[in-house]
């Protein structure tokens, strides 16, 4: 029978196992799915990865069980493609299988429990699963308790944390008739609710179905790289077969004469590569020289060009605090011409803190800080955390206070080491007497035009000063969004906050296009239309109000500080939580992109040049045979010029972690 006498376990019947096992587990999938798609008349990169390992595994197992004709295995060549092409595809797509887990945490805002009361006074509360509310019931919100449906206040006066679903940092004021959303915080006081929208009909529902139908919308990046391998796929298997019948039916005869012919005239090198048996027969002739084409053509050089790049780019932006989840993600950021900012947590730390102590009487600022913070020593409102964060700092004892009063969106009052002090707006103050002159009044007009919340603080029974609060920007805001419109990029804001807000910000940045007031599923409309006036836009948000527009934009850009589901949306997550890495991002996407495209360039040129070869282009003239094995090792050291050319990326890794800095001079 002509059968190998080789031991039974020697190395070369490993390699026959390891290769069967790698053709049949790991590579099964992507075999049966490229020979799916070529019986379908539409072949991708499985089919060419399938011709590859396919043809060099039979060739490989004819020279195993039929020595007789003279071949070498190389069974290790289909088992190192199908590695590497798995593992840069597993790596790529490891990151894209968090989106349902943050779409589950967006659910869970939605509390599972509900205080329905009757709509009469001293109604009992009865505790029932959300799910079985229904539109018209009532419902008892308590104070710290999350608001379980959308609805309309029907009785009580609170202040509502709104800042996952609109932006805004500061507490909304909710009386009789306003509307409060599923998911928001309810703050200071007992409301009593109706229902108006449950289940799907709630704006977080909403929210959840923005984000999805946007992720959803995307077109993979790798649907033009399967167009391109399905006609380089016809292609090969066309050039193959042509190798085999043209050096069956015709070449042969001009390989007799060169045989016939001095063979030490062609000065033919005494390599594997010319080292032809006078005894080849037509059959085998041509049998090697068309396996020979599939093998070298085989796309490891071309199925690597992204992966090992990707890999490499997105391994220096993690030890960069950047995480860039995909290769259609950098491929996107080459195209942008439009970045949008959010404000609050963005551009913003998302923390009001005190700016000012303005004196307008006799009190010092520190006295001002002092009484004020006594004052707010009982609530948990955001402006009153921050004025006792303010005199902490300074550590400022509280005083003796007695007598609280509060009025919700107005301000509050007491007893302040034995004198009356009042805390608020400035009609809080009007109504209880205190005279406020028009200079007082311009300064406080002065503080309001640059973006602050104004507070009023009188004591003694006159005003005694101005207590500013902002939300700071970011150290680095301001810089960065220079460096992005030096970049010919042009910087948006679009935040839920006031209008008065959105352009003091604005004009510290320098940003001409605003969009204020902006509800959550207005964001990712508003951001779809920048995209039909052919914008290629990023979007760089953190909270949850974002979402919808971060997965809508063409780059979703996260702070690690936002949300866990504007991370698990975003494309590009700034670990260190500096909006200086969006500069960083960008140019680490321009050099992996970079490296791509030289990486695609070699592997076609590679193909260009080797695949006429293998065909015996040379063989009549020169002798030159380009046998399977010697096609496996010109396939693999491409495949090595490719990953090497990835690695070099790592320069620009080693720059960064010396200079702390990224350089990018174009986009």
């Amino acid at each position: 029978l002509g059968l190998p006498t080789i031991p039974l376990l020697s190395n070369i019947w490993i390699h026959f196992g390891l290769a069967t096992l790698a053709l049949l587990i790991p590579g099964r999938s992507l075999l049966v799915d490229g020979g799916r798609s070529l019986a379908q008349g539409m072949p991708n990169m499985n089919t060419l990865v399938g011709l590859g390992t396919v043809s060099a595994y039979l060739a490989s197992c004819f020279a195993l069980f039929v020595p007789s004709l003279g071949w070498e295995c190389f069974f290790d060549e289909p088992v190192m493609l199908l590695g590497f092409i798995l593992l840069g595809r597993t790596l790529e797509g490891k990151a894209r299988n968090r989106a349902s887990a943050a779409l589950e945490k967006l659910v869970m805002l939605q509390p599972p429990i509900a205080r329905l009361i009757g709509k009469q006074s001293n109604s009992e509360t009865i505790e029932i699963p959300v799910e079985q509310l229904k539109s018209g019931e009532w419902l008892r919100v308590l104070p710290g308790e999350k608001i379980p449906v959308d609805g309309t206040v029907i009785t009580g006066e609170t202040t509502v944390d709104e800042s996952m679903l609109t932006g805004e940092s500061v507490a909304v004021v909710k009386t009789t008739s306003d509307v409060v959303r599923a998911g928001t915080i309810n703050q200071s006081g007992v409301i009593t609710i109706e229902v108006t929208g449950i289940g799907q009909d709630t704006a977080l529902a909403k929210i959840i179905n923005l984000v999805e139908a946007a992720q959803t919308r995307k077109a993979p990046v790798q649907q033009l790289a399967d167009t391109i391998a399905g006609y380089f796929a016809y292609g090969v298997m066309a050039i193959a077969t042509i190798t085999f019948l043209f050096w069956y039916f015709v070449g042969t005869n001009l390989w007799d004469s060169v045989l016939t012919s001095d063979l030490h005239s062609l000065n033919m090198p005494m390599t594997e590569m010319a080292e032809i048996s006078v005894t080849t027969s037509p059959l085998l002739l041509s049998l090697k020289l068309a396996i020979a084409v599939l093998v070298i053509a085989c796309p490891c050089a071309l199925g690597l060009a992204t992966p090992t790049a990707i890999l490499v780019g997105t391994s220096i932006g993690a030890e960069s605090g950047i995480l860039i989840k995909g290769g259609d993600v950098l491929e996107r950021v080459q195209q942008l011409n439009t970045v949008v900012f959010d404000k609050t947590g963005t551009l913003t730390i998302g923390q009001p803190q005190v700016t000012e102590c303005i004196p307008v009487s006799e009190l010092t600022a520190q006295q001002l800080l002092q009484i004020a913070a006594s004052i707010e020593s009982g609530s948990n409102h955001p402006l009153a955390r921050a004025i006792r964060t303010a005199a902490q700092l300074q550590d400022l004892a509280l005083l003796d206070t007695s007598d609280f009063v509060t009025v919700i969106g107005q301000g509050m009052s007491g007893m302040v080491a034995g004198q009356p002090a009042y805390l608020g707006n400035r009609q809080w103050l009007l109504n209880h007497g205190i005279e406020i002159n028009q200079q007082q009044e311009d300064q406080a007009l002065s503080l309001a035009k640059s973006g602050k919340t104004v507070i009023y603080l009188a004591y003694q029974g006159i005003l005694q000063g101005l207590i500013a609060i902002e939300d700071s920007l970011r150290p680095d805001a301001v810089a960065t969004v220079q460096q992005l419109q030096s970049l010919n990029l042009n910087t948006v804001l679009l935040t839920g906050d006031r209008p008065e807000v959105a352009q003091a910000i604005a004009h510290k940045l320098k940003i001409t296009q605003v969009f204020s007031e902006v509800k959550p599923e207005k964001k990712a409309q508003l951001i779809q239309s920048l995209q039909q006036d052919n914008q290629i836009v990023a979007m760089v948000g953190d909270g949850i109000n974002d979402a919808p527009a971060l997965a809508q934009a063409d780059v979703g850009i996260s702070l690690q500080g936002g949300t866990d589901v504007a991370i698990a949306t975003a494309d590009i997550v700034l670990m260190q939580n500096q909006l200086q890495d969006v500069i960083k991002a960008l140019e680490l996407s321009h050099a992996t992109v970079n490296k791509i495209k030289q990486n695609l360039v070699w592997a076609s040129a590679y193909n260009v040049l080797a695949i006429p070869i293998a065909a015996g282009v040379l063989l009549p003239q020169y002798g030159v045979l380009l046998s399977p094995v010697l096609a496996a090792v010109a396939m693999a050291s491409s495949s090595l010029i490719v990953v090497t050319n990835s690695l070099l990326l790592n320069k620009l890794g080693d720059r960064n972690n010396n200079n702390n800095k990224f350089s990018i001079t174009k986009c």
